[in-house]
């Protein structure tokens, strides 16, 4: 477990406007935030990052807020990404926080705050990771019982299905080929990895 005071939410800016804009935010430790510019890949961040070296410049890298507990890191990120936007959605940052191929609402009477689905997104993903992470480390699987009442995901709601989150996480995992499902004798599947 990482220390109290070692996370950082940082910004990568393009210095090629007045003022620099922001085209990424990030969490990390260490040197994280400077990495992006010695390992470029093919996204969208890593070709706005080739057009700046292009350019004959550099990447301005700023840490916004420092000293944060990486819950505290995350919940920063999230707002940032947020506030700012992603370009697939009309924003300003590379950043990919919507996997490609998920279904938004089509609903033309639907309001979706800015930032929202940003918001969203990056909890799936953290979600999911946690969820991955604890049936990996129970080698003869779980059922979606086990993981919403170790996880604390459980609705306390009056209804019968009261634990549809977990069970649509591991549906995603399922759907990744992360996660695997086996039939049990009593009708409850166990998802496993492999």
């Amino acid at each position: 477990m990482k220390t109290r005071s070692v996370f950082y939410v940082y910004a990568l800016k393009d210095p090629r406007s007045n003022p620099a804009r922001a085209f990424y935010i990030g969490k990390g430790t260490g040197t994280r935030a400077w990495e992006h510019e010695l390992q470029i890949d093919q996204s969208a961040k890593g070709r706005r990052i080739s057009e700046i070296h292009k350019a004959g410049l550099k990447v301005l890298t700023i840490k916004l807020v420092e000293g944060l507990s990486e819950p505290e890191a995350l919940r920063v990120e999230a707002e940032l990404i947020g506030a700012f936007g992603t370009q697939d959605r009309g924003g300003l940052l590379t950043n990919v926080v919507v996997p490609s191929g998920t279904r938004l609402s089509k609903r033309s009477d639907l309001i979706v705050p800015s930032g929202s689905v940003e918001k969203a997104q990056i909890a799936l993903d953290h979600l999911k990771g946690a969820v991955f992470e604890t049936v990996k480390a129970n080698k003869n699987g779980l059922t979606n019982y086990d993981v919403a009442n170790s996880l604390g995901l459980q609705s306390d709601y009056g209804g019968g299905s009261k634990n549809y989150l977990s069970y649509s996480v591991l549906g995603i995992l399922m759907r990744e080929g992360k996660v695997k499902r086996l039939p049990a004798p009593n009708k409850q599947h166990i998802a496993v990895v492999d």
